[in-house]
């Protein structure tokens, strides 16, 4: 069903260049769109209009034409004046509301087919056969991106990503939940993760800088086939949870740039427990103070190098020296050392999971 606004829309379009006025009403004789204020309501005019065998009648004046979509009656046109241009303009107009009817069931049809492809709700025999039928590409290259809106209330991100991705014939713009925007975009040969980085970029600044939106973008691997469109659609969504927790500074997450934070993410909770109950005893990171986790923050962005993280710090060499042995004394983990240093760096970031896991379950 076309909206209301669509179908003023038009009508207003074909009045400006004809100056026929022109009305839209239901099979009931309701008037759902008009280019004039004199409109009345045709009740009895529709009802017998809609009995007849007639496609277009003219009654007080009035042209009236049927508006059929597959078959089934959905609008009743009408356009004032009952001259031969009168009727022209009238039937152009209800070619072209019939035209829409199709575009719209169409585009609804593809939207109802990617939906179902990403949540996995299609057989394999189904998935070509449909996609056959909507005329959809079978073997070609995709990628899924997955645009998340921290405001839910936005209304517009959905038409600005609609918007800048017009010309693109072949990617598909579509919605699962109120948060969350999906863009399945078709590949050239030579596309590569390098352009998917341009491509995100581009969302992320127009929704960001442009309409004022706070997003976090996120895109999974290229597939070769239709069918595996849903993997890469998993991939987007583990990419934009796991960007969350380990990598929260980014708005923009790669699945194939996760690195060991995709390894965690998949960890199960009982193990992550064993783990950090090992390696700390009863000692969390959490309980670490301020002082100290800047320390080992600050240690581990200057690749364990003591001189240059005094420096960014601001103290005495000796004094983090002292921070580090106070830390191996609690921990037994001396992180001058490598392999104590991969060691804590793990827990931490199994620490950070854990914490989110806790906050989203409840």
């Amino acid at each position: 069903m076309i909206s209301n606004q669509v179908l003023q829309s038009t009508i207003d379009g074909l009045k400006n260049i004809s100056r026929v006025e022109l009305a839209v009403m239901d099979v009931e004789g309701k008037v759902l769109a008009t280019t004039t204020n004199e409109v009345e309501e045709f009740v009895e005019e529709v009802e017998s209009f809609v009995d007849s065998m007639a496609e277009s009648q003219v009654v007080d004046g009035n042209q009236f034409f049927k508006v059929f979509d597959d078959h089934h009656l959905e609008y009743i046109l009408m356009a004032r004046g009952e001259t031969e241009d009168d009727y022209m303009v009238g039937k152009l107009a209800a070619f072209q509301i019939q035209s829409l009817l199709v575009a719209y069931k169409e585009r609804y049809d593809k939207d109802n087919f990617i939906k179902n492809l990403l949540l996995d709700n299609l057989l394999l025999v189904d998935i070509y056969n449909r996609a056959k039928k909507l005329h959809i590409e079978t073997n070609v290259r995709r990628l899924v991106f997955i645009v998340e809106i921290e405001n839910e209330k936005e209304v517009g991100a959905l038409e600005i990503i609609r918007g800048l991705f017009a010309n693109k014939t072949r990617d598909f713009i579509t919605q699962v939940d109120e948060k969350n925007i999906i863009i399945v975009k078709e590949l050239t040969p030579t596309e590569t993760y390098e352009d998917m980085d341009k491509t995100a970029k581009v969302v992320l600044d127009m929704l960001n800088t442009e309409a004022m939106l706070s997003v976090h973008v996120a895109y999974g691997t290229i597939v070769p086939e239709i069918k595996d469109v849903s993997r890469s659609y998993k991939e987007a969504k583990m990419a934009l949870d796991v960007g969350k927790i380990f990598y929260e500074e980014k708005n923009m997450v790669a699945y194939g740039s996760l690195g060991i934070g995709r390894l965690i993410y998949q960890l199960p909770m009982p193990l992550c427990t064993m783990f950090i109950k090992e390696i700390f005893g009863e000692n969390t990171p959490t309980d670490f103070d301020e002082e100290t986790v800047e320390t080992i923050n600050k240690f581990f962005e200057n690749n364990l190098n003591v001189s240059e993280t005094a420096r960014k710090l601001f103290i005495h060499r000796n004094t983090l020296v002292y921070r580090l042995e106070k830390l191996l004394s609690s921990t037994g983990l001396d992180i001058r050392n490598f392999e104590d240093a991969i060691t804590f760096k793990i827990a931490l970031m199994v620490v950070r999971y854990m914490k989110y896991m806790e906050t989203y379950e409840h």
